[in-house]
């Protein structure tokens, strides 16, 4: 999950400045290449071979394949680290030079490319072949603005709380059945010498994950998005409460230490060392504990997971996430080989469907028959757990308009520091939603 971290657009100083920077990250030079008689696609996309590596053969399968069954097309691949993706799509963004076919995510982010005229409705992808059938319910309307769709989803996620089994029994802990017994396992850890949760704060979204929760567990499970529409105030008693709770597990020292200067990557690390018990994320993750060649079926074994547990006396339960769609597809407006592209989109769409749960352990955006595929116990459940809960709240920074995003990110880094009071947090985020109207 991921938003916009600064302005919409850049300075065309800096733009250029970043393009030339970035022009050779990436690059996949076994598709760089085509005949002049075909028609060729360009398509980047947030799997590098490294940190990436299963998702990353899935779509050169997908794009050798696609171009066997249409010889006139090329495939141009480009892939880039999250990060780096963010920072180049908008320097292309800024220029009107996106990729024929990129990725996006939802609602927030994905608003600014509509509103610049910059990606196409794919309305007609979904009607083709009844490809809107295949998708799991709700998932395709979070990429839908003003009555059109401008992405389709390739991900659903949910975002569970992955702890290390052994670490819990040696410490004499069970996994919590609601929140106070949740703060006795941090206390417990902490005292123990084991750091209780891996978080690395430096970009805010993954604190937002803790702070939604909270909200939601207090508050119920519409409180926080009607407080960022605006339909409610964001300065309620259960939001105040909720940033008090996670300000309060920083004051434990539950979070990694120097949590606002890690980035999540660096923080993982401490969960895929078993130097950290608890790690909260979405399951995209769940490859690293079910599928991956790159951790052993030693530390899989260990690897378990709850929902986040009820807070006494809230409104919320434990059938009610924090996810939604995860990245998604787009093509280019002013693509000129927009037909090509978008007939890719609906091929990658259903073959990635096929594909990411069995060789990838990554939830598709659409439907999964689990009785025909032999898949981990893990990736089971959370298919289950998908199929039975009554709610997901999308992300809260996706939700929100880039600039009130950026605000949310800055104030959940100060509450972990204690610079700000929770009163304070929620007043601030008010008037960031305000101005960002």
């Amino acid at each position: 999950m991921v938003v916009f971290k600064k302005a919409h657009t850049l300075l065309l100083a800096g733009a250029l400045g970043l393009s030339v920077m970035l022009a050779g990250c990436g690059s996949d030079s076994s598709t760089s290449g085509a005949d002049s008689d075909q028609k060729v696609v360009k398509f980047m996309h947030i799997w590098p071979p490294g940190s990436s590596k299963t998702q990353n053969q899935i779509v050169e399968t997908v794009v050798k394949n696609y171009e066997k069954d249409h010889p006139k097309v090329k495939v141009q691949v480009e892939y880039l680290e999250n990060e780096q993706y963010k920072d180049k799509i908008k320097v292309l963004s800024s220029s009107n030079d996106l990729p024929d076919v990129g990725m996006t995510w939802a609602a927030g982010y994905l608003q600014p490319f509509v509103e610049g005229n910059l990606v196409a409705p794919l309305d007609d992808v979904l009607e083709k072949d009844n490809l809107k059938d295949e998708f799991v319910g709700g998932t395709t309307e979070a990429y839908s603005i003003d009555g059109k769709t401008y992405g389709l989803p390739i991900e659903l996620n949910i975002a569970p709380i992955y702890y290390n089994k052994e670490i819990f029994e040696k410490n004499g802990l069970e996994v919590p059945k609601n929140y106070d017994e949740f703060k006795n396992v941090v206390k417990t850890l902490k005292e123990k010498g084991v750091t209780p949760i891996a978080l690395g704060n430096k970009d805010g979204w993954t604190g937002s994950l803790w702070y939604m929760y909270l909200a939601d567990r207090i508050g119920g499970t519409e409180l926080i998005s009607q407080a960022i529409s605006q339909e409610t105030s964001f300065e309620g008693e259960s939001l105040e409460k909720a940033a008090d709770e996670f300000q309060k597990i920083a004051k434990m020292g539950g979070f990694s230490k120097g949590t606002n200067g890690l980035t999540n990557d660096e923080a993982k690390v401490e969960f895929l060392n078993e130097t950290a018990a608890m790690y909260l994320m979405g399951s995209w993750e769940l490859p690293n504990f079910t599928t991956s060649d790159e951790t052993t079926q030693e530390f899989k074994d260990k690897i378990g997971y709850f929902n986040f547990p009820e807070y006494t006396g809230g409104k919320g339960t434990t059938d009610s996430w924090v996810g939604g769609p995860g990245v998604g597809l787009f093509v280019a407006e002013n693509s000129k080989v927009k037909d090509e592209s978008k007939e890719f989109v609906n091929y990658f769409i259903k073959e990635w469907g096929k594909q990411s749960m069995p060789k990838a352990g990554v939830i598709p955006a659409t439907k999964v028959d689990t009785a025909s595929l032999d898949l981990p116990q893990m990736n089971i459940d959370i298919l289950n757990e998908l199929s039975k809960t009554k709610n997901i709240t999308l992300y809260a920074d996706v939700q929100m308009p880039a600039s009130a995003a950026e605000v949310h990110y800055d104030l959940l880094q100060s509450l972990v520091s204690g610079s700000i009071t929770p009163e304070e947090f929620t007043k601030k985020t008010e008037t960031s939603l305000k101005e960002a109207k």
